[in-house]
This record gives C-alpha cells, structure tokens and sequence, in this order.
C-alpha cells in the first residue's frame, strides 16, 4: 500500500483536498476526528488522560472537549503531554487501517503530520498551503473562534512556510489558483508513483 499523508495548518483546506481525493475514490483518514473517537473507545488512553487531567476530562462517559481545550490551549506544556498520549495511539490505529485498504494509494489527513511523527511512516506527502490572513478568516467564518483563540492554536504548529519545505509536493488554496486541477495532477502522480512501487515488489 502506498501510503500519503495529507497536512497544512488550521484553515489551509485539507479537508476540501481530502473530500476530492475521496470523490476519485481514494480512502482518506483522518487522524482527528479518529482521535476524537479513540478518546472515548480506548479504556487505556481514557484512563491515563483522567489521570493527568482529571476524571473532569469525560462528562457522561464521553469525552468533553471544551474543559480538555481550556487546560491544552492555555498551556503548551499540558497540550504537549495530550500530544504524546494521543498521537502514538493515533498512528497504530492509522497503520491498522492503512493494511486494510485495497485502493492504489490511500491518504492520512493531519494537521500534526511531522510534529506528531506520523510522517516518517508515510511514503509522499502533501502540503496544502494558504496564506495566514487568509486561513484566519475561514476559521473565524467555519468555527467562530476569536482571531487570538485562532492564532494560539496556529502558534502551536509547525511555521506553515516550514512545513511546506517539508513536503513532496504543495496544493496552493490562496483563492488564486483552482485546487481541483492541481488535485487532479497530484492524483495522476500518485497513481503512478503507486504503480512503480508494485512493479517493484
């Protein structure tokens, strides 16, 4: 299997790339929202993050969200050691998913691709890149969040620029270039990158 990851920081547009991969039949997995349930589902994870943030971390047996990013957000400290719980947990579950997909290639969308170390498992991986003003609006339209709240989290990323340089190939989602052509010349690449890599096997 063939094995992409997909990242850009918070409102670059991952997600709009990962719907279109999906629409060409490609399986995305994203490593949030499967965060988020794994959270719940994981009696271990469960347990070692009541005890470094208190039984207050789950309200009617779920997780609550809002009093976890209270605590992270105000701290980078405590937002790294959710990091460290979560993330190993995280790509075992990416791995065990990836072994299951038929498809010539298949995608892991994360935000945290390099930071979490989830990248050095994958074998191409994409950036999409969006300007910071312009990533700022979206989030405050999409989530509603403060520009201050916005640029907290952004702080905790990798510097987007960075983060680029990092990456096999770049989407750009600037409102000046169509993303679907650029999607549709990365998917011909990984087609083919996936087909020399059968060949070889």
């Amino acid at each position: 299997m063939y094995r992409v990851g997909l990242t850009g920081g918070i409102g670059s547009g991952k997600s709009t790339v990962a719907r279109i991969l999906e629409t060409l039949g490609i399986p995305v997995y994203y490593a949030d929202d499967a965060a988020k349930q794994i959270m719940n589902t994981d009696l271990g994870l469960r347990k070692e993050i009541q005890a470094h943030f208190g039984d207050a971390a789950y309200a009617d047996g779920q997780l609550d969200r809002k009093y976890l990013a209270g605590i992270v957000f105000n701290d980078p400290e405590k937002l790294s050691l959710l990091n460290s719980l979560i993330h190993p947990v995280t790509i075992r579950h990416s791995e065990h998913w990836f072994r299951r997909q038929s498809a010539p290639y298949a995608v892991r969308e994360a935000a945290l691709l390099f930071e979490s170390g989830a990248s050095e498992n994958l074998d191409f991986i994409i950036g999409v890149y969006a300007p910071k003003q312009l990533r700022l609006q979206r989030v405050i339209k999409r989530d509603g969040l403060s520009t201050d709240e916005i640029q907290k989290r952004m702080s905790r990323q990798i510097n987007e620029e960075m983060k680029m340089k990092l990456c096999d190939a770049v989407i750009r989602n600037d409102e000046q270039q169509l993303v679907i052509p650029q999607v549709m010349e990365l998917h011909e690449r990984l087609l083919k990158n996936a087909g020399e890599v059968r060949n070889q096997k």
